[in-house]
């Protein structure tokens, strides 16, 4: 049996992908989590710390670490970055006035070698507190604020959701497994 095929056993048999979430606090990472679970997302409170949450799709098992994003908290960050196969940044779309501290904690994270590869999912939450006109161009607005034409280490996407009617959750989770499985198991 060679190397390959013994490496092929082994990702066939894990078939889990660890999920990095982060962002400023208040961005909606824990309610997000909570709407793919079909969880109840009127009442929560901030994550102190982190949580795990383990979310099925399709033949993967997504282990989704939601971390809390208090300004405490985000010296802490780089102790979740070993082993990730994604990083989901979410950011909060009724809050643009924050985008530029929140390009200064993405760009930290984004450098970071041990992230290095894994791809990035920029969900822009809470797009249901937003007028048509604030909708049409939040995502230019978000790519820009955020400098993400200058990520070379990343494969990267951008979308507008809402953890609160569900919109786009379910196509974020997709692009998110689709791009770790083309980069990891590519014996699927």
């Amino acid at each position: 049996m060679g190397l390959l095929t013994t490496l092929r056993k082994q990702k066939l048999k894990d078939k889990e992908m660890r999920i990095l979430m982060l962002g400023l606090d208040n961005a909606g990472k824990t309610s997000i989590v909570r709407a793919l679970l079909g969880e109840d997302v009127r009442r929560v409170s901030p994550t102190l710390g982190f949580a795990i949450r383990t979310v099925p799709r399709g033949s993967y098992t997504l282990n989704i670490w939601d971390v809390g994003g208090q300004r405490s908290l985000r010296p802490f960050w780089r102790n979740y970055y070993e082993k990730t196969d994604a990083l989901i940044w979410v950011v909060d779309a009724s809050a643009t006035g924050r985008l530029r501290d929140c390009r200064a904690e993405l760009d930290a994270v984004v450098k970071d070698d041990r992230l290095t590869g894994a791809g990035l999912l920029v969900l822009i939450n809470k797009m249901d507190l937003l007028d048509e006109k604030e909708r049409a161009n939040i995502v230019d607005l978000v790519t820009k604020q955020l400098g993400l034409a200058q990520i070379t280490n990343h494969a990267y996407k951008v979308m507008p959701c809402s953890a609160y009617t569900g919109e786009n959750l379910d196509f974020a989770l997709d692009w998110t497994v689709e791009e770790v499985r083309a980069r990891l198991y590519l014996f699927d």
